[in-house]
């Protein structure tokens, strides 16, 4: 059995005890949170009415650090800027 769950405007197959990493989510680690359910599937069994998945946050966490530069011609004017996106690692409990 799986699902379609939507986090963060992104969509996710996921199954139960699926470890996946989105964008942040607000909570304490160990917390669960519902999350919206696009449709289950069980073989050739699909559902469309939708539901929830509750997920349980196991950490908070940083993406990949980008690097943003900024260069004016003709002037002495140049700007280097970084970026680290806060991610959180969830486990599927129940779809």
């Amino acid at each position: 059995m799986f699902a379609v769950m939507k986090v963060g405007g992104k969509q996710y197959r996921v199954g139960r005890d699926t470890e996946l990493v989105v964008d942040h989510l607000a909570g304490e680690i160990g917390d669960s949170v519902e999350l919206p359910v696009s449709f289950t599937a069980d073989g050739d069994d699909v559902d469309l009415s939708g539901g929830t998945a509750r997920v349980e946050i196991l950490e908070h966490l940083k993406g990949k650090k980008i690097h943003i530069y900024k260069y004016t011609p003709k002037k002495n004017s140049r700007k280097k800027t970084g970026h680290r996106q806060s991610r959180t690692r969830i486990k599927v409990v129940e779809v």
